[in-house]
């Protein structure tokens, strides 16, 4: 697991093993992302996602707490995965990363609670599959709009890309920020800190 320049979130490579009947790998350990992050996921729902040639999906999050973890992989095709800095406060609020997830290198994401999440298919028919500590709540659910141009995401140019009808109506940073539905980096941090104590405790988090 390497992390990368937002708080927060994992670039995960597997190490592969390969023979003459195909592949095996451990594409998600617990306890090795526990090292790391420094508590457990806390497994509560799976997403498992297909999407065709320049479909755009997300920049999506929660609000926080419980906010939404998510371990992210791309088990068949490939797509650009983008990361944002939802949080209020953060010295990286605002700023993105991208993280290419495939079925060749079997990369995965783990993104914490208050960063905003999405994707963009860059096969014929692309695969996502991800896990999340927390279940569905539409109440606490967000988005920003994908093309917003204070983000300035660099998509990959493959045409007019394919929304959906919430997406493609989401508002900006700036107008989430205006009416108070950004996640605040000083609560998202302590929400993270409660769940290291209750690791270390040896409670389930």
């Amino acid at each position: 697991m390497r992390a990368l320049s937002i708080e927060g979130l994992w670039e995960v490579t597997p190490q592969q093993h390969l023979d003459a009947r195909g592949r095996f790998m451990e594409w998600y350990r617990f306890d090795r992302l526990a090292e790391s992050v420094g508590h457990p996921l806390d497994l509560r729902q799976a997403n498992l996602a297909v999407s065709s040639l320049g479909v755009v999906r997300g920049i999506h999050f929660a609000d926080v707490p419980p906010g939404q973890a998510k371990f992210v992989t791309c088990p068949a095709g490939a797509v650009l995965d983008v990361i944002v800095d939802m949080r209020e406060g953060s010295p990286t609020f605002g700023r993105w990363e991208a993280v290419r997830l495939d079925g060749d290198t079997r990369k995965a994401v783990y993104i914490s609670e208050g960063l905003g999440h999405g994707y963009c298919a860059l096969t014929e028919s692309a695969t996502v599959a991800y896990l999340c500590s927390a279940v569905y709540a539409p109440e606490r659910e967000r988005a920003v709009h994908p093309m917003d141009p204070d983000l300035d995401i660099d998509w990959p140019a493959l045409g007019e890309p394919l929304l959906s009808e919430r997406d493609a109506g989401a508002p900006t940073l700036k107008q989430l920020g205006q009416e108070g539905l950004l996640p605040d980096y000083d609560v998202c941090r302590r929400f993270t800190a409660s769940l290291d104590a209750k690791a270390v405790k040896g409670a389930p988090a």
